[in-house]
């Protein structure tokens, strides 16, 4: 099947971001946006779990139990993402790379499966990782999972409102497209902020 015209500058923008994080955090160098390789070195536990906040939110081990301000832990198995029951805190609570890594993989993941898997997934099921290696594999799969579903998609569906059935958004309510769209600006902001806190990890004192 063609991708759809209006689904080509989405789908590559999606592409080049999450090419652009992925080297980021992995390294040996990332394109700086002009084309010249600027080195990075890849991410280590203790910068993936940093915390440079009081009371951060990030991904723990289930067995320490919820951070600051947390009610619970989020996923399945032995690490989870601090989480709070509606209404959350205020102000929000500073997040780690690691919280911040975990939310877009499980986000792509379950929405893939929203759109063209069992339509089932929750986050109780999805396994979050206590290392930057694992992390980094789990958002590759998320990314692979998304662009699957992408490819999947015709000019009907992408008028299609609640193609994606994902419960933890607007998806039901919007057009495909919009979803598509918001999937990315999620990519931009997220990638953006996990590699301004690899910098200031870099300089920390």
């Amino acid at each position: 099947m063609s991708t759809p015209p209006r689904l080509t500058p989405l789908l590559q923008q999606f592409d080049f971001a999450c090419k652009r994080l992925t080297d980021r955090m992995a390294g040996p160098v990332v394109d700086s946006g002009n084309g010249t390789d600027v080195e990075a070195g890849a991410m280590t536990d203790d910068e993936y779990l940093w915390e440079p906040a009081p009371d951060c939110w990030s991904i723990r081990r289930r067995s320490h139990g919820p951070g600051a301000r947390a009610t619970l832990l989020v996923g399945a198995g032995d690490w989870g993402r601090d989480s709070a029951s509606s209404p959350h805190p205020t102000p929000p609570p500073f997040t780690t790379i690691a919280w911040r890594l975990g939310h877009l993989s499980e986000m792509l993941t379950l929405r893939a499966d929203h759109t063209n898997g069992s339509h089932a997934l929750t986050r109780d099921e999805y396994r979050f990782h206590g290392d930057a290696a694992g992390a980094l594999t789990a958002f590759d799969s998320g990314v692979t999972a998304w662009r699957a579903a992408l490819l999947g998609a015709d000019d009907t569906a992408l008028d299609t409102v609640g193609y994606s059935t994902y419960p933890y958004g607007s998806d039901p309510d919007d057009p495909f497209i919009e979803t598509v769209w918001w999937v990315n600006q999620e990519v931009l902001h997220h990638g953006a902020e996990i590699a301004l806190l690899r910098d200031l990890y870099r300089v920390r004192q």
